[in-house]
């Protein structure tokens, strides 16, 4: 599947559609330079083989970030939405949230699902922006430098938002 849509004030062609083993390189640059504890390759791989849901978003013909999500019957679980940190900031991580929510609810889901660290205040202002609520936290969920960071757990009905 391949969705175009165009940012006509910045003249840029965008592209999501679904990702392959020939996207590893590029999207595994992204995600070491994005994250302190990045995924390894072979988790990357396995999400494309266990069937996961896997898309990169092109700008240009250049990987900007990528999306990987599960289904499980009306219920989406985002797992890892990532813009490349140069182009951060710039429109492109709600460009793909929105893509997201979109897909998937014409897909038949009805809640997106996630967690995101609660240190990462940029997201978790773009998730509340998207209209995502906070349902709880999971403690000591994701490896940090001095042991474990607690993980805000947000969801969004897809029909509302």
């Amino acid at each position: 599947m391949t969705r175009k849509t165009s940012d006509s004030e910045q003249g840029f062609e965008q592209f999501i559609r679904k990702m392959t083993q020939f996207d590893l390189q590029p999207v595994m640059a992204i995600e070491v330079e994005a994250y302190e504890f990045p995924w390894t390759t072979g988790i990357m791989s396995d999400c494309l083989r266990v069937g996961y849901h896997c898309f990169v978003y092109e700008v240009n013909c250049e990987v900007r970030g990528y999306v990987i999500y599960s289904t499980v019957l009306d219920e989406v679980h985002l797992l890892n939405l990532c813009i490349d940190p140069q182009y951060q900031g710039k429109g492109y991580g709600c460009s793909l949230l929105k893509w997201l929510m979109k897909h998937t609810q014409e897909n038949g889901s009805k809640t997106l699902y996630l967690e995101v660290r609660a240190s990462n205040h940029a997201a978790i202002h773009l998730y509340e922006s998207m209209g995502f609520n906070e349902l709880g936290i999971r403690h000591n969920y994701y490896p940090a430098k001095n042991g474990k960071e607690d993980a805000q757990i947000f969801a969004c009905e897809l029909a509302w938002c």
